[in-house]
């Protein structure tokens, strides 16, 4: 069994902002893995499937992003998941608008909701799955990143979205059938 978590803030208002990127991911797995309903459980709202013939559990905590460890951890211990069978999906500054990045272990890089699952779930060593967001640039650029990240996708981003989305489920997907590696061979290397 696999824990899929994508991370977000919960509320209508956030819910296009370059932060929940995340829980747009989940949102496409769950109807990949024909995941039955929602439900809240865990301080978040959690679905469970079938992605690559494995069993998975979909979870997008409720908890605002800087509490996200409080519900990925409870899920994990409840469902007995390995830190390593584990996949958090999460926006990422570092990496510029449309790629995505799978890794293992890390720090936080300032991602408040990947502090707070540092902190809660036992260890750094968890899969984790990147798609850049860019940040800005340009004079004042550090004073406007919560900006950034808590705003909406340019009209330009929005149109190619959709690609980025896919393509962040089929590496999901493939995590789950064909493991880490493999994955991050076959989909790291994309722009």
């Amino acid at each position: 069994m696999k824990l899929i978590c994508g991370l977000g803030n919960p509320g209508r208002e956030y819910a296009r902002h370059r932060h929940n990127v995340g829980f747009r991911v989940v949102e496409l797995l769950a109807q990949n893995a024909r995941a039955g309903s929602w439900q809240s459980k865990f301080d978040g709202l959690m679905s469970q499937g079938s992605l690559g013939g494995e069993k998975v559990v979909l979870l997008m905590p409720q908890t605002f992003m800087n509490l996200s460890g409080r519900s990925l951890a409870a899920c994990a211990r409840f469902f007995k998941i390995a830190p390593e069978d584990v996949l958090v999906i999460h926006d990422e500054l570092d990496l510029p608008f449309g790629r995505i990045q799978l890794k293992s272990g890390g720090g936080a890089g300032g991602h408040n909701g990947l502090r707070s699952i540092l902190q809660t779930l036992g260890g750094a060593d968890f899969p984790r799955l990147r798609i850049g967001i860019g940040k800005p640039e340009g004079p004042n650029a550090k004073e406007r990143v919560t900006g950034h990240v808590l705003g909406n996708f340019s009209g330009d981003e929005e149109r190619q979205l959709g690609d980025v989305l896919d393509a962040s489920a089929e590496a999901a997907i493939d995590w789950v059938s064909l493991g880490l590696l493999e994955a991050m061979n076959r989909h790291n290397r994309r722009s």
